[in-house]
């Protein structure tokens, strides 16, 4: 199987024509195959990683939106659109889109913000309580049931259960890297990484059933320490509500220093 490093991903979508603004051709190989359809991580990553080469130096990722619209192939050349909507004194709001064959597969809104002297300033005080990991933890390559993307990622379970295991538990802990480390950690790289574990419904099934990302919302916390590439993010993801084949779930993402850097908030849809 035909593989590529997170790196080589994101180096093809910086490469933009500035009338449109559009990355062009790109394809992504069955290695981040999940399902019929590309891995929603990379996909995601792709398209703020195309975003971000429209944006001012000194502005950072604040919110990501996501509209998983259709199945993007694998192995199937498709195009990233930019647009920004609008540019202020203090904040830019940007729409990118993956198109394939004419249609729109997954489409991005992104807002990012210049940082401003405030009086208001209140820490996170929430903390994970878990010791980093002492060895690797993986997810064996079951073919059909496990998707070809985890391949790339290292994940180390804490607590919750893995799919398919009929669990009375609906959260999932733990800490999360790179397998093979890229050069270094970007917000695209987290993007990817935030999306690397299973939904938590799927612990509470027994037998293998089709789950689809329908909407992934991801808010960014400002200023964090430097971010080594061979780090573990810790994770924490629980389930809010499900019924009627939907579910909401939210998530909490540390760095290696114990500082929150991300929350993660999904609308699945899951038909078991």
């Amino acid at each position: 199987m035909v593989t590529m490093h997170i790196d080589e991903l994101i180096a093809h979508a910086k490469q933009h024509i500035n009338t449109p603004q559009q990355v062009p051709f790109l394809s992504i190989p069955k290695s981040w195959g999940q399902g019929r359809t590309v891995f929603g991580g990379i996909s995601t990553a792709l398209i703020y990683t195309a975003i971000k080469e429209c944006i001012a130096s000194g502005r950072v990722l604040r919110s990501l939106n996501t509209n998983f619209i259709g199945p993007l192939a694998f192995d199937t050349p498709f195009t990233i659109e930019v647009e920004v909507l609008r540019e202020g004194r203090s904040a830019t709001q940007v729409i990118g889109k993956a198109i394939q064959n004419d249609k729109v597969c997954v489409m991005s809104q992104a807002c990012f913000g210049v940082a401003r002297d405030s009086k208001v300033n209140v820490r996170n005080t929430q903390h994970h309580g878990m010791l980093a990991p002492k060895k690797r933890s993986y997810i064996p390559q079951i073919p059909k049931v496990v998707p070809n993307f985890i391949q790339h990622f290292e994940l180390a379970k804490h607590d919750g259960g893995w799919p398919f295991t009929g669990k009375k538990t609906s959260h999932l802990h733990g800490w999360m890297r790179f397998k093979e480390p890229p050069e270094c950690i970007t917000d695209g790289h987290l993007i990817a990484m935030l999306d690397s574990w299973p939904p938590t419904l799927l612990q509470l099934i027994r037998w293998p059933a089709p789950i689809s990302t329908m909407s992934w919302s991801i808010e960014f916390i400002h200023p964090h320490a430097d971010i080594q590439p061979t780090d573990w993010f810790a994770y924490q993801a629980s389930t809010r509500q499900a019924a009627d084949g939907y579910g909401h779930t939210e998530a909490n993402v540390w760095d290696s220093h114990g500082e929150l850097v991300a929350i993660s908030r999904q609308v699945v849809a899951i038909f078991d």
